[in-house]
């Protein structure tokens, strides 16, 4: 595996290291796990969107022919 950090997250990194005592791949993966779950609730958000779009009748339009 190949990863390239830009310089002004490499300098960040190197403070955070300083300032919290940690190592780099402390700090990265748990940057990573968080950026996961991070999209991981975008994607779900993303497909109950998708559904409501499926099903996007008011309440009016559902009951309409309906009789009680």
């Amino acid at each position: 595996m190949n990863i390239t950090i830009n310089q002004n997250n490499y300098e960040r990194l190197a403070e955070f290291k300083e300032i919290l005592n940690k190592d780099e791949s402390t700090m990265i993966n748990a940057a990573l796990e968080l950026y996961f779950i991070k999209v991981q609730e975008e994607l779900s958000q993303k497909g109950t969107n998708d559904e409501n779009a499926m099903t996007n009748l008011d309440f009016n339009e559902f009951w309409d022919d309906i009789e009680i």
